[in-house]
């Protein structure tokens, strides 16, 4: 699965190299520049639609904004849904390991003061969500893309890192790491490195943390 800034879409690449597309408008605009995607284990598909790629040509390239910032779910059958529109600039999500609790990172808008943080919701067997009050603050920097791991603690990208917070909230540790981090992923056999996307330099560390598996 990928979202791309450039051509406002979200594709997924098939075995055979080929690319489909999963969704490129919504109620006929067009999207923003889908940022970050969750595949839930009934095959729905979540994304985050800011509209980062579209403001200037250093993301993406400079359009006229059609939709709101909001976070989609694409069903099973391809109808597409808004499920969360009172973001600035939703970005990073993810299920925690039991997908009853929906992450969202709002980085706030380009060049404004708004509020960087990490909602949470609970998320209801028919995918409908509740709830949505602040989870943390990462600082310094924002919440770009982040991944939990089987415990249930979070693990966001940062200014200075990657911060690892507790199912409650609270910091429980950091990873330091010379640049700005963007975003980060579990990988190995065992799903205990974790793969950090920094500014220029991609780091890897294993842990003693395994990346949370679909239920």
């Amino acid at each position: 699965m990928t979202c791309e800034h450039g051509t406002r879409r979200v594709t997924r690449t098939e075995l055979d190299g080929s690319v489909t597309v999963i969704a490129d408008s919504y109620r006929g605009r067009r999207l923003n520049s889908p940022n970050d995607v969750v595949v839930k284990s009934d095959n729905s598909i979540w994304f985050s639609d800011p509209h980062y790629g579209i403001m200037t040509d250093y993301e993406g390239f400079r359009a006229e904004q059609e939709l709101p910032c909001h976070v989609y779910r694409v069903e099973p059958s391809g109808k597409i849904e808004a499920v969360l529109a009172d973001f600035a600039c939703p970005n990073g999500l993810a299920f925690s390991p039991d997908e009853s609790r929906l992450y969202v990172a709002d980085t706030g808008r380009m060049f404004s003061s708004d509020s960087r943080h990490i909602r949470v919701f609970d998320v209801a067997p028919d995918g409908r969500l509740a709830g949505g009050e602040v989870f943390c603050a990462i600082n310094p920097g924002c919440a770009d893309g982040f991944r939990m791991d089987d415990d249930g603690n979070l693990w966001s990208s940062a200014a200075d890192g990657v911060h690892c917070l507790a199912p409650d909230g609270h910091l429980m540790g950091k990873i330091l790491v010379p640049e700005t981090v963007s975003n980060l992923c579990f990988g190995g056999r065992a799903k205990h490195q974790l793969f950090i996307a920094a500014t220029t330099s991609i780091y890897a560390i294993t842990l003693n943390r395994s990346g949370a598996q679909n239920p």
